[in-house]
């Protein structure tokens, strides 16, 4: 039987309409908590102030992307979002890439033809009240040349406003590239910095629940235990999909058992199951072995000196 018939068997199971812990991004399943919808709101805010560059940073499986999804759905009709998603480009093709999501046509144009269709596109636009805004994920794998590049963009403008607005999803060595001297000006063009950081264990529990809602699950009592969560939140680091990951195969470990709440004995079968589980439970007794060795060497060296200084 494959994962994807499980899921749906477990789904009749628990009461769900779908599979509650995906971990490709969908809107209808956003969590809130954890500052998530405040940063949400700020962004949407600058967005439509049209507040230079934006920059959202954080640790892999945080949410990120599921933010730069919901920006654009909670976007105005007014608004409209371009993306870039191949980092890997250099600040030519980065000009053609953006040119060709705007619809404009590229093949055989010089790069200083590519500049002025997209610079009279964006006036155009400008003029009908419209306003583009350019979403880049994995900012942090580009080149600097093209980040220099990107930045270059912004000073499309007229007397009152950026003709084009853009935001920034990262890791954190985003913040490192942009410490450099070299991408100062890049820096300064940033008028809001957030971070999306870990969830908080307390709040474990509640995201569980809002998943398991937004999935079809009456209300009614919760269907983690408070054990289970804690597990979770112990195992995942905060890491929202670690959460997602280790919740869904604790619900088929629960289902095989034919039990109706998932319990900390499925959780450490997920766990168990697990890539980053394995690797917790392979790294601590080594790092205590590790450290043990460590002592016995320092206490060692610390006899034969003090057995040195008394026979001198």
């Amino acid at each position: 039987m494959s994962q994807t018939q499980t899921q749906t068997m477990y789904q009749s199971h628990f009461g769900l309409r779908e599979s509650p812990f995906n971990i490709t991004p969908n809107p209808a399943f956003f969590y809130a908590g954890s500052e998530r919808g405040d940063i949400l709101d700020a962004m949407l805010y600058a967005v439509g102030h049209g507040e230079g560059i934006i920059k959202v940073t954080g640790e892999v499986g945080t949410g990120k992307t599921m933010l730069c999804r919901m920006l654009e759905s909670r976007m105005p009709p007014h608004i409209d979002v371009i993306y870039l998603v191949n980092p890997n480009l250099d600040p030519q093709e980065v000009q053609y890439a953006i040119a060709a999501e705007l619809g404009l046509p590229t093949h055989g144009l010089r790069t200083d033809e590519v500049q002025r269709s997209l610079h009279a596109e964006l006036i155009a636009r400008h003029s009908a009240g419209r306003q583009v805004v350019l979403l880049v994920e994995e900012a942090q794998a580009m080149p600097l040349d093209t980040l220099e590049a990107i930045r270059l963009l912004t000073n499309l403008e007229t007397a009152r406003s950026k003709l084009l607005q853009i935001v920034l999803f990262g890791q954190p060595e985003l913040d490192q590239h942009l410490g450099l001297a070299s991408m100062r000006q890049l820096k300064e063009r940033i008028t809001h910095s957030f971070h999306v950081a870990p969830l908080p264990p307390a709040l474990t529990g509640e995201f569980l629940a809002h998943r398991l809602r937004a999935a079809g699950h009456a209300e009614g009592g919760a269907l983690f235990s408070p054990a289970a969560a804690r597990l979770i939140a112990e195992a995942s680091e905060g890491i929202v999909r670690r959460i997602n990951i280790l919740a869904d195969k604790a619900l088929l470990a629960a289902f095989a058992a034919d039990a109706t709440v998932v319990e900390a004995r499925h959780v450490r079968q997920a766990i168990a199951e697990s890539p980053f589980g394995r690797r917790r439970r392979g790294l601590q007794p080594r790092a205590v072995a590790l450290t043990g060795l460590l002592l016995l060497i320092i206490g060692g060296i610390c006899w034969t000196i003090l057995a040195a200084t008394r026979n001198l």
